[in-house]
């Protein structure tokens, strides 16, 4: 299957709530992946490979309006929720996107993400350990 089709299935199973954020990011590494960005005001998910080339899919996101306050522990309170399993993806968006936050970039090499707000507040999460 060419990259940009296995990007495309593994997005839209992310998408809908089908796929936990480990699982996603270990397929993504499979893949080749460096990083992706997640922007909610742009409703697309953009992913980075090592040769400069990308690829664009859209990102359903609910209709939250994103506050201009960054509440961090609420972008918190998401992540774990997730991390947790009790929180799926389409409900972590609306979670995040309630507390401010606009978007994330998912560094997979540097296993972290950064969580940022309009004004730019940033929190950085750091994957958990094996």
């Amino acid at each position: 299957m060419p990259l940009a089709s296995t990007l495309d299935t593994l997005a839209a199973t992310s998408h809908a709530g089908r796929s936990s954020f480990g699982d996603f990011v270990a397929a993504l590494a499979a893949a080749g992946v460096e990083s992706y960005h997640a922007d909610y005001r742009r409703k697309s998910t953009t992913f980075y490979l090592p040769d400069g080339a990308t690829h664009t899919v859209h990102l359903p996101v609910p209709s939250v309006a994103i506050p201009e306050a960054f509440d961090g522990d609420a972008v918190v309170g998401a992540i774990r929720g997730a991390q947790a399993g009790d929180v799926s993806y389409p409900a972590f968006v609306a979670r995040t996107m309630a507390a401010g936050c606009v978007g994330y970039h998912v560094w997979i090499a540097g296993r972290h993400v950064d969580y940022f707000g309009r004004a730019g507040q940033l929190h950085v999460e750091h994957f958990p350990t094996r």
